[in-house]
């Protein structure tokens, strides 16, 4: 599976910005996908996921800032996020995730958020 991460940029503290992943295959709708983020030495985190089946959980950190959403139709996993912090600034990722939270398929590019304080 082949993923493109988008959406991200400069933003001030809490402010919004929602983030797109495009999914390639024609199974995405089987998939649970998730979004991940990693600053600079540290290791890469999963912040959100969503299964096959439109179910999603958060970690502590962005609950009732950020929404996973998926629209199979156009294989694709959104991240809205606001309220909005700086540290939230990290690269963020998607990918298919595996029940233990690991990342399934290559981890791209990525796609920046830097919120400014």
């Amino acid at each position: 599976v082949q993923l493109q991460a988008s959406g991200g940029g400069l933003v001030q503290a809490g402010g919004s910005l929602r983030l797109s992943c495009a999914a390639s295959g024609s199974t995405f709708s089987r998939y649970h996908m998730g979004w991940y983020r990693q600053v600079p030495g540290k290791q890469r985190q999963l912040v959100a996921r969503i299964t096959a089946l439109g179910g999603t959980d958060y970690t502590d950190s962005v609950k009732g800032r950020f929404t996973i959403s998926r629209d199979n139709a156009k294989n694709t996993v959104y991240l809205q996020m606001s309220s909005l912090k700086p540290e939230d600034t990290a690269v963020y990722y998607c990918n298919r995730v595996s029940a233990g939270g690991r990342g399934l398929d290559s981890w791209g590019q990525g796609t920046l958020v830097t919120v400014s304080s």
